[in-house]
């Protein structure tokens, strides 16, 4: 068959702050093409688009039209750059970071697109790493663990503020007129699908995940109105009946016909999150398989056929990423985000300068500078909690933290340490799980940041564990690219599906037992600071009270 006839999927992965489309080809997953919008908004996380409206600390919100205009622009460069037709394409694919949740009308419109409402924070989609609703997520937990809620045990004890049922809570409280007018509250993952076929639906893995929803209920309407009479009817903006992962959800409009290039009628595969739908892509399925997805935050993906509590998971749901297995899923708010911080705060001149000169990145040039060290060799030991901590402790008013700095401590050193701390926080999730009797036996990363081939043989000797690398770069498209296919029919399961269009090379990275002993004795330290700061002390929750004291805007002090 010659390429121009072979058969083709799209699939459109939903960044933070861009999104991608690929052409991959059915028979064997072989990437054809790609295309990348940068999101014109980025992240909305000092001011609303009109430049005047401020907004609070730990609030980062998105513009829907970003995202459509992922669709407009990216799909139909891809498709052109692939040298394909229209009629070679049998399926699209989405996926979308979460939990980005957006409330909308009864058709699905925005709130922030209505008349009167764009000055309205509340009206625009909440980004996963909006963390502003922690206060409600902290009534949300103590209620459920006073009352003895079944479910919450199923999210490791504890509800982040980053999922759904938080961040409506604060809608409520913060602009009830708001939370009266929200029809529909979706998770952006759901609301993209909506926009290409025209009908709502439902995914079980963010309902799981993102909406509490085990064994088929969400919680009781007498818990709800236990936490806020308001929001007894709160699973009535959320109810819609589920479907599983690789089903078609429908089929594409004549408008996303027109917006993307593609035949109207082409099918449309339900809605997933960027790190769940990557497990397909790199062959992670088998249970005991961790899957580490490393970009701004790190998402963990095991799927299981043993069903455990697990402390400060951020959830277990049944046929969450694979028909018939228990899904885990953990993570870490901040890991790209903290090295792109570490080069936004501590580069001097002369080193900006070296990168300019030698024309490399910043980054390149600390990741050079700081493998020459042995370890432990800075004298360093730093909590990765810039963006609070998603897994084990689910706080996202936790800070970060470095220890051991002098006036001989050098940006290489700090950059170095925050690289390790990024490891040692995965230890950290690893051990939750085997502690538990859930089993860990494969490790592979996916994502952006295993490029650095530092970074990644720093994780091998942390957790003393062979790394295996996804063998595509765009690991998430790919992946909704695969469940795509599943959704044309034109492979009958996932196993099946991931095996023909999968990637993944094994045993790429190995540990170095002499470093590996080496680690063994940071992460002691680490973990002493972890537990003092993450369930002792108060001095980080205490600063974060202060600084938002000082912050909030004069008139509602």
């Amino acid at each position: 068959m010659s390429v121009n006839k072979q058969q083709v999927t799209v699939g459109v992965d939903f960044g933070t702050l861009s999104g991608r489309a690929v052409v991959v080809s059915v028979a064997d997953g072989a990437q054809l093409a790609d295309a990348v919008h940068e999101y014109q908004h980025g992240v909305l996380d000092r001011t609303l688009p009109d430049g005047v409206t401020r907004l609070g600390p730990d609030w980062a919100l998105q513009f829907p039209d970003d995202w459509r205009n992922v669709l407009r622009l990216a799909v139909p460069k891809a498709l052109a750059r692939a040298g394909v037709t229209a009629d070679q394409v049998i399926g699209i694919g989405t996926d979308f970071t979460a939990c980005t949740v957006l409330p909308t009308t009864a058709d699905g419109t925005p709130l922030c697109e209505l008349p009167g409402l764009a000055d309205r924070p509340h009206a625009y989609p909440k980004l996963w790493r909006h963390h502003s609703a922690q206060p409600q997520a902290d009534r949300i937990n103590a209620l459920a663990e006073q009352s003895g809620e079944p479910w919450l045990a199923r999210y490791g004890g504890r509800i982040s503020s980053e999922w759904q049922y938080a961040k409506g809570l604060q809608l409520l409280e913060e602009d009830p007129e708001l939370y009266a007018a929200t029809e529909r509250w979706i998770e952006a993952a759901d609301w993209i699908v909506w926009e290409l076929t025209g009908a709502e639906s439902r995914n079980v893995c963010t309902a799981g995940y993102k909406g509490i929803v085990q064994d088929g209920a969400p919680p009781s309407r007498e818990y709800l109105a236990a936490l806020h009479p308001g929001f007894t009817g709160f699973t009535e903006k959320l109810d819609h009946p589920l479907s599983p992962l690789g089903a078609a959800a429908g089929t594409l409009t004549a408008r996303a016909a027109a917006w993307t290039g593609l035949n109207e009628g082409t099918p449309v595969s339900v809605g997933n999150v960027d790190a769940h739908v990557t497990s397909a892509a790199a062959r992670a399925l088998d249970p005991g398989h961790l899957l580490a997805i490393m970009g701004t935050s790190t998402c963990h993906i095991l799927s299981s056929d043993v069903l455990a509590e697990v402390p400060g998971m951020c959830g277990v749901v049944r046929d969450g990423v694979v028909p018939g297995l228990w899904g885990y899923e953990a993570g870490q708010s901040g890991v790209g985000d903290i090295f792109a911080w570490a080069v936004r705060t501590a580069l001097p001149e002369e080193y900006a300068q070296e990168a300019r000169d030698r024309s490399i990145s910043p980054h390149e040039l600390l990741t050079e500078k700081a493998s020459a060290q042995p370890v432990g060799a800075h004298g360093l030991v730093a909590l990765d909690w810039h963006s609070g901590n998603r897994s084990t402790l689910v706080d996202h008013h936790l800070s970060g933290l470095v220890l051991g700095l002098t006036l001989d401590t050098r940006p290489e050193d700090l950059y170095r340490a925050l690289l390790e701390a990024t490891a040692f926080g995965t230890r950290v999730i690893v051990e939750a799980f085997e502690q538990a009797g859930v089993p860990v036996t494969e490790f592979t990363v996916a994502g952006g940041l295993p490029r650095n081939r530092f970074l990644t043989q720093v994780y091998s000797d942390v957790l003393r564990r062979p790394i295996n690398v996804i063998g595509s770069a765009q690991g998430p498209a790919l992946g909704s690219a695969i469940h795509a296919a599943m959704a044309a029919g034109a492979y009958a399961g996932i196993s099946a599906a991931a095996a023909a269009m999968g990637r993944v090379d094994r045993a790429v990275y190995t540990p170095d037992p002499a470093r590996a002993d080496a680690y063994d004795g940071l992460f002691a330290e680490y973990r002493e600071l972890y537990h003092h700061f993450g369930r002792g002390s108060g001095g980080m929750h205490r600063l974060r009270a202060i600084r938002d004291a000082a912050r909030r805007p004069r008139e509602t002090r």
